[in-house]
């Protein structure tokens, strides 16, 4: 009877030589952060290679949460997409469902009923400021800070979970937008309830930007930290918060003038540093135009159906063809690139997220700055990994 041979399985470059310094003297401390690190807003890892405390290297690692959400696309039909897309970036569903609707409508050349497109941009803006104002509160823990300003803006945010659970029927996996409008129509008492919650939140911008911005800690942490010079940031397809934090005045929103943003009155805020403080006072001076693109919406919204008559949701095939449809999410440019082949499935079925491509720059962020900060520039970029790892 043979004798099986004992071996002992080595992991993959057990034996690898040490890493040296760039002078040549001495060796780098090779350290993993994560991939269950509690700051590094999901399964993430980074590969980090120090000279003492100073960056030299690193390497982001993602994967570790791979849901396969474009394949699954492409065995169902696109009505069963739409639910899907709520988990992609699931602290933002409702813009989700807006940049998929919004690519399939472009394929079909669907309109939608004005009343539906008010209802898009006020869905959307109380998103971004859940957005916002939650990833400052992230931003500040992970610089050490109890979870007091998180919590704070937590209070916020329950106000306006609730208001989209009212609409919806869910706080965060909403499903609410269709090909050709909104599911169900706002009520008005729902639109006062808005009205009501907005009408507070200008104080708590105030409350929230008094209590961080002008702290000596949250200063000397953040600026001259991170710098993203605008150029790379253009060259490696960064969008959102970070690249108007760069000085570049991009904005979707009024680039594409979608969803009747053309009507709306509103500034785009620049950094002019380009540093981890500057991302954060961006997502402040965001949130505050925010308030006023609510309150224009809620002014002049529209009665009339919240869908096209001509829609269609059984049956649905779009003639052969692709389409490419984007809008300015919190985080930057989500855009979904569709093909029909003519059947009830998309033949393929494509998501652009930007917590993906903004990531890519964070070895660049880091580099020079000490390994204590680098948590902190990844706290700035704001990612989720449902849609990294999507």
């Amino acid at each position: 009877m043979a004798v099986a041979e004992n071996k002992t399985e080595k992991p993959e470059g057990w034996n690898r030589p040490p890493v040296m310094k760039p002078d040549g003297e001495g060796e780098l401390l090779e350290v993993a952060m994560g991939p269950h690190h509690p700051s590094t807003h999901g399964v993430f890892r980074m590969d980090v290679a120090l000279d003492g405390e100073r960056v030299i290297r690193l390497k982001p690692v993602f994967g570790y949460l791979h849901r396969n959400h474009e394949k699954i696309a492409e065995g169902i039909n696109y009505l069963g997409s739409m639910p899907f897309t709520d988990r992609l970036d699931y602290m933002c569903p409702l813009t989700n469902n807006w940049a998929y609707a919004l690519a399939v409508e472009k394929l079909t050349g669907q309109a939608v009923p004005e009343r539906a497109e008010y209802l898009r941009v006020i869905l959307g803006e109380l998103t971004r400021i859940v957005n916002h104002a939650s990833s400052i509160g992230f931003l500040i823990q992970e610089m050490g800070a109890s979870g007091t300003p998180l919590m704070y803006a937590f209070k916020e945010r329950e106000k306006i979970l609730d208001l989209f659970e009212e609409l919806t029927g869910a706080r965060m996996m909403c499903n609410y937008m269709r090909f050709g409008g909104c599911r169900v129509d706002a009520t008005p008492a729902w639109l006062d309830a808005v009205r009501k919650v907005l009408a507070g939140l200008p104080r708590f911008a105030d409350e929230f930007e008094n209590l961080l911005r002008g702290n000596e800690i949250l200063m000397a942490r953040t600026q001259g930290v991170g710098i993203l010079r605008p150029e790379l940031a253009v060259n490696a397809g960064v969008t959102g918060p970070m690249l108007r934090a760069s000085g570049i005045n991009y904005d979707i929103r009024k680039v594409d003038g979608y969803g009747l943003y053309n009507r709306f009155k509103f500034r785009v805020p620049l950094g002019e540093h380009w540093d981890v403080y500057d991302r954060f006072m961006i997502r402040l001076l965001e949130m505050r135009e925010s308030f006023g693109i609510l309150e224009q919406a809620l002014k002049d919204i529209p009665g009339g159906p919240v869908m096209d008559s001509k829609a269609k949701l059984r049956g649905f095939r779009p003639k052969p063809g692709e389409a490419y449809g984007r809008i300015e999410a919190p985080k930057g440019e989500l855009g979904f690139y569709l093909i029909s082949d003519g059947g009830p499935n998309p033949y393929r079925y494509r998501i652009r997220p930007p917590s993906l491509i903004n990531l890519t720059v964070l070895e660049d962020m880091c580099l020079g700055n000490n390994v204590a900060d680098v948590v902190l520039i990844f706290g700035s970029v704001d990612i989720v990994l449902g849609e990294v790892d999507r």
